[in-house]
């Protein structure tokens, strides 16, 4: 019986990846730069992969930058400016709306900074929905790694085999199949360009399946972990 629900954050509450992304290319492009999606793909659903955007634009321009300081907040300041635009993805409250009267446990692990996650709830109203939260200042690995779903299963009191994962990357997906759970794959305009196939469910949108279909979908599963 699913017990409880973990939801990821980036890419999957809230189309933070697209807007991170678009900031960093347009910074390469005033340099004369590009950007390309295939270098940008591993960092996304991990702050444990060794790539740095900054570092891969002096090595492409050959040098070092005076102004790093300056081109950074102005990449800051335009990435924020563009996720203030951005609406909680669909479906996604109705979920947690569906979870709380399904009295189902419900968590969530990132790979962003607390202070991060817990910001942008707070603002758009869906903080109190969660009764744990894991994030990068939680532990010692991120994803792909399972610790922050091990850590936020532990919260909640729930067993791997009882609870499902809501992501949208490849590497949120694989942490969640590390932890032992049932994960579902809602990606997003980015995450689309990558194969999310070592899920057990894609969604497109969580608009597109009730959450009590989904689970009756999931106790009708003989692969259900």
């Amino acid at each position: 019986m699913i017990r409880g629900v973990v939801f990821d954050f980036d890419g999957l509450i809230l189309d933070t990846e697209e807007p991170i992304f678009r900031s960093w290319q347009e910074i390469y492009r005033d340099f004369g730069c590009e950007l390309s999606f295939d270098a940008w793909a591993n960092t996304i659903g991990s702050a444990d992969f060794q790539w740095y955007p900054m570092d891969a634009l002096e090595q492409q321009l050959g040098r070092k930058l005076e102004q790093r300081d300056e081109v950074l907040q102005r990449q800051h300041e335009r990435e924020l400016a563009l996720i203030l635009t951005q609406p909680v993805l669909p479906g996604v409250e109705q979920y947690l709306q569906d979870a709380r009267r399904l009295r189902l446990k419900i968590g969530l692990a990132s790979s962003s900074t607390c202070a991060w996650v817990v910001g942008h709830l707070e603002r758009l109203g869906l903080r109190q929905y969660f009764e744990v939260i894991r994030a990068s200042d939680d532990g010692n690995c991120t994803k792909p790694d399972p610790e922050l779903f091990l850590s936020a299963l532990h919260g909640l009191g729930v067993q791997p085999a009882q609870a499902v994962a809501f992501e949208d990357s490849p590497n949120g997906i694989l942490a969640a199949k590390r932890a032992g759970m049932w994960c579902v794959a809602v990606p997003n305009a980015l995450t689309r360009r990558l194969s999310v196939n070592h899920a057990d469910l894609r969604l497109e949108s969580l608009a597109d399946l009730p959450l009590e279909n989904l689970l009756e979908q999931i106790r009708s599963n003989p692969n259900n972990p």
